[in-house]
């Protein structure tokens, strides 16, 4: 990107972390993407022709979506196009088609953010320079605002830059990827069923200087993300407490429970029960309560060993205690690799990058991003995807109150991932 381009970067970055919104409700996000994707010369899809609507997970309720549209609304979103969206369809893509045979190169960014309060500290940098989140309760904590500049960006340069370019290129705005409950919905609706190269890549993850990058990414954790509602029998809690069915009792026990489920031998497992609701009130027996919890695991079959172990925990607690429950799946993550060649290839794009200072082989993410879903289906297809990782100073880490990055990652992460599609994805199809 251009000063001009950065200085955009910088805008979109700043409106989006002003007005953040939590998946599936990204209503604000997708109206101003879907505008500027329309200023440039590609094929722009939002709403159902987007999003596979059976493959969401984890969706919002109706009151949770009025409410978004309620604020998008007085925002300035058409009414008009929140009805495209036909609650919960959020996200875009743009596809350009240069005309010239060569490969399919995909790009994908996130555009989600967080349900957390943002600081409101005096030298926190949204704080200073007056552009704090708007939006009570949620928060750009990690870097989604960034990530969704740099898809416009990534967007803008190719629209510019057709002429110069061969095959096809997609550039994907993804929703709901806290939680990990979006990427299903756009791979099963067919936007990377015949990409050869697939580009991602994260801001931060660990505090690097800006201008420093990793080509590829490696230790994503595989992740269920799971909610359980489980029914009693409320009663008298003085009176006739033979009467009742602790719904409370046996969430308890599946909370405390859960974490006794024994580590894997094979690799790192996680669990954890994250939220607890039950109950009315100190004299009456809960019939109801709601649990939320997640596994995660270095393979898929590690993930998969924690979330069996956990669904029988749950059971078990739930018959304890004499209730019924609900098991429903809200997200899922798998575990990845990125292909070897983008160890060479990016160093090789970008050896005389005046943006780029080093670049690493790889760096481990230690954590479960839905983007493997994608990954792993370009992969199966005999394509080649990676996942970057964009240096920059961190305050605070991600998921906190007071996170922020420098600004100028923005242009170094739209160098790295535009470079190589410029030369070496361009050299690597016409050697095959």
């Amino acid at each position: 990107m251009d000063n001009g381009t950065q200085h955009n970067a910088n805008a979109w970055r700043q409106t989006r972390h002003q007005l953040p919104e939590v998946g599936w409700t990204e209503i604000m996000a997708t109206f101003s993407i879907v505008e500027h994707l329309k200023s440039l010369n590609g094929d722009v899809s939002y709403g159902k022709t987007f999003i596979d609507t059976k493959s969401r997970q984890g969706m919002i309720n109706e009151q949770e979506w009025d409410r978004a549209a309620e604020r998008a609304e007085e925002n300035g979103v058409p009414a008009s196009f929140i009805a495209e969206l036909e609650q919960g369809h959020t996200g875009a893509v743009i596809q350009f088609d240069t005309g010239r045979s060569g490969p399919h190169v995909a790009y994908r960014v996130d555009i989600d953010a967080l349900p957390i309060k943002e600081s409101k500290d005096a030298a926190h940098e949204p704080v200073k320079n007056e552009f704090q989140s708007q939006i009570p309760g949620a928060m750009h904590a990690c870097a989604h605002d960034g990530h969704t500049a740099i898809g416009l960006g990534i967007a803008t340069y190719i629209s510019e830059h057709l002429q110069d370019l061969i095959g096809r290129i997609t550039v994907i705005f993804q929703p709901a990827e806290e939680g990990s409950r979006g990427a299903k919905a756009v791979v099963n609706k067919g936007w990377l069923d015949d990409v050869d190269y697939f580009l991602s890549g994260h801001i931060g993850i660990a505090s690097l200087a800006v201008g420093e990058i990793a080509a590829t990414s490696s230790e994503f954790l595989a992740t269920t993300k799971f909610n359980v509602s489980f029914h009693g029998t409320s009663a008298h809690a003085g009176a006739k407490p033979e009467e009742g069915c602790n719904a409370l009792l046996a969430a308890a026990t599946a909370a405390t429970q859960l974490h006794a489920v024994p580590r894997h031998s094979a690799g790192a497992s996680r669990i954890n029960a994250g939220y607890l609701n039950a109950g009315s009130g100190r004299n009456i027996i809960a019939d109801t309560a709601e649990l939320h919890g997640e596994t995660r695991g270095s393979t898929t079959d590690i993930n998969a060993f924690m979330i069996k172990e956990a669904r029988r925990i749950i059971e078990a607690s739930a018959l304890m205690h004499n209730v019924d429950y609900q098991f429903t799946i809200v997200g899922q993550g798998e575990a990845a690799v990125c292909d070897e060649e983008w160890k060479q290839w990016v160093p090789a794009a970008l050896q005389n990058s005046r943006l780029i200072t080093n670049v690493h082989a790889s760096m481990a993410v230690g954590a479960s991003e839905d983007v493997t879903v994608m990954m792993n289906h370009v992969q199966k297809q005999g394509g080649k995807a990676t996942y970057m990782i964009f240096g920059t100073p961190l305050k605070a880490g991600h998921h906190h109150p007071a996170f922020d990055f420098d600004e100028k990652v923005l242009q170094t992460a739209a160098a790295a991932c535009l470079q190589p599609l410029v030369t070496q994805i361009w050299t690597a199809s016409e050697e095959k």
